[in-house]
């Protein structure tokens, strides 16, 4: 089995023009036809299925509530969990020097590349197949949704926390890096000086770290 074979058996879709998934899999590092125009595409179809869905699954939700649900299925970092799942990092067609630096798991290549897959199977076989294989894709962040927490991520939660109490923002920084360049793992210290408290976190990215670093802070100050 080739690997766009194997990868169309991880997607669900088996495309009529395999070159557009060729195209969707090139970062812009390696060379002129790469996946930008799709990725601005799949960027707007996946949106519009997102916005759809969450009108019919939340009917007393306003603009606002809608809004920030469907910009935490959409944003980066859920678009990068999605792609590891898929090991879409094993596909991308990167130039040397992104190869060099490890951007096949970089988060950013990943929810770009992404977007251009949902934006080439949209041109390949339409909306209702691109629609099939984003619900498919998000059934579980989908599933998982509420209006409680609107889906609001951790250092968003603890910034509010902290506001709330007339206390200043965290500081987020980074104590140690480890690992090869393409699986590095990322310490992370948060600290809130106004209450003396600091929670140090990993994760694979900067950001995921800072992220579990907010989330093991908040909790601690809850309790």
């Amino acid at each position: 089995m080739t690997s766009v074979a194997r990868l169309e058996r991880r997607l669900g879709f088996q495309f009529h023009d395999r070159g557009l998934l060729k195209q969707a899999l090139t970062h812009r590092s390696a060379g002129q036809h790469n996946n930008e125009r799709l990725e601005f595409v799949g960027d707007a179809v996946l949106g519009m299925i997102v916005a759809d869905q969450l009108y019919q699954r939340f009917a007393q939700a306003n603009e606002g509530q809608m809004s920030r649900l469907r910009a935490s299925l959409v944003k980066r970092e859920a678009l990068a969990e999605v792609a590891h799942g898929l090991s879409l990092g094993d596909y991308l067609i990167l130039g040397e020097g992104e190869q060099r630096s490890g951007g096949h798991q970089r988060d950013s290549i990943l929810a770009d590349a992404l977007e251009a897959i949902i934006g080439a199977v949209y041109r390949d076989q339409g909306f209702e197949a691109a629609r099939a294989l984003v619900l498919r894709l998000w059934r579980k962040q989908l599933d998982g949704l509420t209006l409680d927490q609107e889906q609001k991520d951790p250092k968003t939660r603890l910034q509010e926390w902290l506001q709330a109490r007339g206390h200043a923002l965290p500081v987020y920084e980074i104590t140690r890096v480890e690992g090869k360049q393409h699986q590095q793992v990322f310490h992370v210290a948060c600290r809130v000086a106004a209450l003396g408290r600091t929670l140090v976190a990993q994760g694979g990215s900067r950001r995921k770290a800072e992220q579990a670093a907010a989330a093991a802070l908040l909790d601690e100050l809850r309790e």
